[in-house]
């Protein structure tokens, strides 16, 4: 049984709440405003704080940046209804674990609270460069479990995309931030990768720099990229041989997903370029 803390300022959701998560078997302590959940916080301990934005007194983002400020840490799931770029960077900035938007069903609450409280699942921390939704730019642990919560703050700032440049620009920039946290930052949480996202009228444009070397596509025989054009699959033989996970697809799908993309002369650094019109 986990402690967990709702402020919420809406009777019907603080309900809703206390029921789902009580029904999973978690304590449940609820309050319905920002000063008092600041007091709370400072007092007992909660494994988990799911957070409102709009709450009388101190609203949601205004309790997560006082904690921060005294060196408090908590882990929050901020719920709200509004998903304006703004909030969610905010969150981000205030080192919020997760978002979820209003309305939400059930068994989605229950997803994100249970991997919320994982184990192995550390809030590692997240350096925020900049915050404008037209250039957001975050410094990230080569950690997995940081990469999901960018993977989904990074697909919530897409949401007025049409749903097919949505998806191809999401696998792109996953495949992309993935190979760098776990080749160039070897999975190590104190190796850092920076990530930028730049939005235009025209274009979607993803930039992804890992502290690795680098590589060379001619020392990649286990991806698809390299296979010959009459053995399409040889690259699973040598990926079985070296003992690697099934794949290799990654560069191959990434050129399908976007229209530039562009590595640095060492390639741990690249580019990739989504054109809107």
């Amino acid at each position: 049984m986990k402690n967990i803390l709702v402020v919420e300022d809406s009777p019907l959701v603080r309900n809703l709440l206390n029921d789902v998560l009580g029904t999973a078997g978690h304590h449940v302590t609820t309050t319905a405003d920002g000063a008092e959940a600041l007091q709370m916080l400072g007092r007992d301990h909660y494994d988990l704080v799911l957070l409102d934005v709009w709450l009388p007194k101190m609203n949601g983002l205004e309790l997560l940046a006082k904690l921060h400020a005294v060196g408090k840490t908590v882990k929050a799931v901020v719920i709200t209804a509004d998903d304006t770029p703004e909030t969610l960077l905010t969150a981000v900035r205030e080192q919020a674990f997760h978002y979820i938007r209003k309305p939400f069903k059930p068994d989605t609450l229950l997803e994100v609270v249970n991997m919320a409280l994982a184990e192995g699942a550390p809030q590692l921390p997240i350096e925020v460069i900049s915050a404008r939704p037209e250039w957001v730019e975050l410094v990230v642990p080569s950690d997995l479990h940081t990469a999901e919560r960018i993977q989904f703050f990074m697909d919530q700032l897409k949401s007025d995309l049409p749903s097919e440049v949505r998806e191809s620009v999401g696998r792109a920039f996953r495949e992309l931030l993935l190979n760098a946290i776990e080749w160039g930052g070897r999975l190590d949480p104190t190796r850092k990768v920076r990530i930028a996202c730049l939005r235009t009228r025209r274009m979607v444009l993803y930039r992804i720099a890992d502290p690795g070397q680098g590589f060379r596509l001619e020392d990649l025989p286990h991806a698809a990229v390299n296979n010959p054009p009459d053995e399409p699959f040889r690259h699973h033989q040598i990926r079985e041989e070296k003992g690697l996970r099934a794949g290799g697809f990654g560069l191959l799908m990434t050129r399908a997903f976007v229209d530039e993309l562009i590595y640095n002369e060492a390639r741990n650094e690249v580019v990739c370029i989504k054109y809107l019109d």
